[in-house]
Formats: C-alpha cells, sequence, structure tokens
C-alpha cells in the first residue's frame, strides 16, 4: 500500500507559479512511475504530466507542455510539479498518483494509488 500526501497547492494570479509535492511512503517509491491528474468541477479527471520510475522519461499533456515541469527525488520519497504561467483554465484540484504499470500512463485507471489532493485556483 502506498499512502500519497500532496501539498503546495494554493491562490496564485495569472501568469504566476506554484510548485506541487507529492511525499510517498513507500519505500520502494523509486520503482513506481508517478502520475499528476487534475480534475475540474463538473469535468472528468485528466492527466496533466508522468514521469517513468528511473525518472529518465517525462510526459506531458498538451494543455501544459512548455509551462508545467514534473521531477522527482527518489532519495526524498517525492514527486514535484512545477508549474509555470499559470491560466485560470488550470484551476482545478491536482491529484498526483503511482502505479507500476508499464504502459497507458496517461489514463486514471492505469494509476493505483492516489493522493486526496491539492486545489490550484488561479484568479485572472
Amino acid at each position: 500500500q502506498v499512502h500519497l500526501v500532496e501539498s503546495g497547492g494554493g491562490l496564485v494570479q495569472a501568469g504566476g507559479s506554484l510548485r506541487l509535492s507529492c511525499a510517498a511512503s513507500e519505500r520502494t517509491f523509486s520503482s513506481y512511475t508517478m502520475g499528476w491528474f487534475r480534475q475540474a468541477p463538473g469535468k472528468e479527471r485528466e492527466f496533466v504530466a508522468t514521469i517513468r520510475w528511473s525518472g529518465g522519461s517525462t510526459y506531458y499533456a498538451d494543455s501544459v507542455k512548455g509551462r508545467f515541469t514534473i521531477s522527482r527525488d527518489n532519495a526524498k520519497n517525492t514527486v514535484y510539479l512545477q508549474m509555470n504561467s499559470l491560466k485560470p483554465e488550470d484551476t482545478a484540484v491536482y491529484y498526483c498518483a503511482a502505479t507500476r504499470r508499464d504502459s497507458n500512463w496517461y489514463s486514471p485507471n492505469t494509476y493505483d494509488y492516489w493522493g486526496q489532493g491539492t486545489q490550484v485556483t488561479v484568479s485572472s
């Protein structure tokens, strides 16, 4: 069982930045591919970014490419999401997730463990 705890959300003006963190309880954290998803009110949960267990490969949704950066520190059992040039449409609850599956990382169904979420609100 992997316990994930997100932090770093908040209220920011458009054009601003936030860094989200997700701390994992699992000692074998380095063997998990980690993802960030978000869910806005009335919308489905959508893929934001993912980083392979090795940290060598990252993938992003087109809507955040060039603005968001996912990274991980396996020594600290933590994954990060640096969000720059934030837009009002980035407003959502952001979730981190973990999986040992080796494909289809864009789908929420691929992930077995989820954090409780952290709210990000971008004002215009």
